[in-house]
């Protein structure tokens, strides 16, 4: 008789919490192998965590000296990562995989509006409806030719092609060879997808007005590249917001996180937290396991397969002997990575009438900020950034008449950061945030944290310090983006610079990939 697939070699180690990592554990325990995860920070979520602020605690992670604020009880509880929450059916069907449902673990409230654009200086700003009647309407009063309502229906038909060709088929190809795609329906579809051609041409060419053009390539930016150097096929980006909507878990995108955490347990996976792997150790070139540190001392987790759901580049170039990597430090180099983030933590006494749940301060020129991310890497001359405000939606995330912000600049990986850059940065975009929305709260501001590449490589390992992974260029898609697959052949990455790229969703189905290919070896090895 043969043994069950639980009874044999069916220990599984994971490197890293995140949402890759998490969905990786998931499907593993699920099909009976015994799961352990192992995450450097204490919290457990990657990106997906929360730093809470009690005012009765202080500590110095509060980066101002001293407030003369009258509130002096209460918590910030802030969203440290991702804070947007798009193709909801992609978390439904994770949770249903399972026999669950989103709604069994968190409540989700559909933004209305999804988002505000502050336009320019003179406090014009846009919103983004939640229905589709309402977007068309929008569309057709701003477009010139009076035709937006028409051209809208036109690119959404388009987009929802491509959005159900990619989530539904293209993502779920682990792309190790190019003969995953070799058939005559894949090339019909790229054909019609328009992968060779570019997202931002085609929207400058389908729409006039300037706001409607930032509506529809501002989803893209999540990608990691410029509207113009990522293929139409992403159009699938602009239709999740249109027609998906936009969503707010309560609690936060950390709420997700820990949902699938608990979903995780509760399949048997085990959790180590504060467990810092140092070395991937091998024998007979296969891995053998996982040295880590904790507690000041060096432990070692026994593993017959292991998923890497940590920094790629980290993992292959840190733990691994460089016989058993697959790329070099000149590869990695030449990679274009997606930006980085300098990030502020900040709340408020008092309220912020015009800001809504989500606010994008497009109102500068979004070339010349491009350009210094991505052509000529800089610090930007006049940035664009994005401020989300759940205190919004959630009264909870902050003390009692207050707002919890939290602000996004992009910025070009690998630059040199250092303080007196992030108090320069500060200081310029909550003047501008002043300016738009016509309302001065500096000398209200209690708490204030700022996050950047140093923290981003500290707590993550992020390559250069990036905060999304891997651009998603044409060069960089599918075949052409790092191997799920490593030299070794019970080693398998996941996450955002592996298939099928940046975001949760994607990296959600990136870790059922890497599961999915473990479980095929697994079964192979054993019948």
């Amino acid at each position: 008789m043969k043994p069950k697939l639980s009874q044999i070699n069916n220990q599984v180690a994971i490197i890293g919490s995140g949402f890759a990592g998490l969905s990786a554990a998931c499907y593993l325990a699920k099909s009976g192998m015994e799961v352990t995860v192992l995450e450097k920070n204490f919290e457990f979520g990657g990106r997906a965590r929360i730093w809470e602020y009690d005012l009765e605690k202080p500590n110095n992670l509060n980066e101002l000296s001293s407030s003369k604020t009258k509130i002096k009880k209460g918590k910030f509880i802030f969203d440290m990562g991702p804070s947007w929450y798009w193709m909801p059916d992609v978390f439904a069907k994770f949770f249903g995989d399972f026999d669950k449902l989103p709604a069994d673990f968190y409540e989700l409230i559909r933004l209305d509006p999804a988002y505000r654009i502050f336009r320019d200086d003179r406090n014009n700003f846009v919103d983004l409806p939640s229905t589709y009647q309402d977007i068309q309407d929008l569309f057709q009063q701003l477009e010139p030719d009076g035709n937006g309502a028409q051209k809208l229906d036109k690119f959404i038909n388009f987009a929802e092609f491509t959005y159900n060709k990619a989530v539904h088929d293209y993502m779920l190809r682990p792309s190790h060879s190019p003969l995953e795609f070799a058939s005559l329906d894949f090339v019909s579809g790229v054909v019609r997808a328009g992968i060779l051609s570019s997202y931002g041409k085609q929207i400058h060419k389908q729409f006039e007005h300037p706001s409607l053009r930032q509506i529809l390539e501002f989803p893209v930016l999540f990608l990691g590249a410029t509207p113009g150097q990522t293929p139409y096929l992403y159009a699938l980006m602009a239709y999740t917001q249109i027609i998906g909507g936009t969503w707010y878990p309560l609690g936060g995108l950390a709420s997700v996180s820990q949902s699938m955490v608990e979903l995780a347990q509760s399949l048997g996976v085990k959790f180590i937290n504060q467990a810092n792997v140092t070395k991937i150790r091998t024998k007979n070139d296969k891995a053998i396991g996982l040295e880590f540190a904790k507690n000041n001392e060096s432990e070692f987790l026994l593993a017959n397969w292991i998923v890497a759901g940590a920094d790629y580049n980290h993992v292959e170039q840190n733990l691994l002997e460089p016989k058993h990597r697959r790329y070099s430090s000149k590869y990695w180099d030449k990679r274009t990575m997606s930006p980085s983030s300098l990030l502020f933590y900040i709340g408020v006494e008092g309220k912020l009438d015009k800001l809504l749940h989500h606010n994008l301060f497009f109102e500068t020129d979004f070339e010349l900020h491009a350009s210094e991310i991505y052509n000529n890497p800089k610090w930007p001359s006049d940035p664009l950034f994005y401020v989300c405000c759940p205190s919004k939606t959630e009264a909870e995330v902050a003390p009692v008449g207050c707002e919890n912000l939290f602000v996004l600049m992009p910025l070009a990986p690998g630059l040199e950061d250092t303080q007196a850059m992030r108090d320069k940065y500060y200081q310029i975009i909550v003047e501008r945030m002043e300016k738009r929305i016509g309302q001065s709260f500096q000398d209200k501001i209690i708490v204030k944290r700022s996050y950047c590449l140093q923290d981003f490589q500290a707590d993550y390992n992020s390559f250069k310090g990036n905060a999304y992974g891997l651009a998603n260029t044409l060069g960089q898609t599918a075949i052409f983006k790092p191997k799920m697959k490593s030299k070794l052949p019970n080693l398998f990455y996941a996450g955002q610079l592996t298939v099928p790229g940046p975001g949760i969703p994607p990296s959600i189905i990136s870790g059922q990939l890497a599961a999915g290919e473990v479980l095929k070896l697994h079964s192979a090895n054993y019948k």
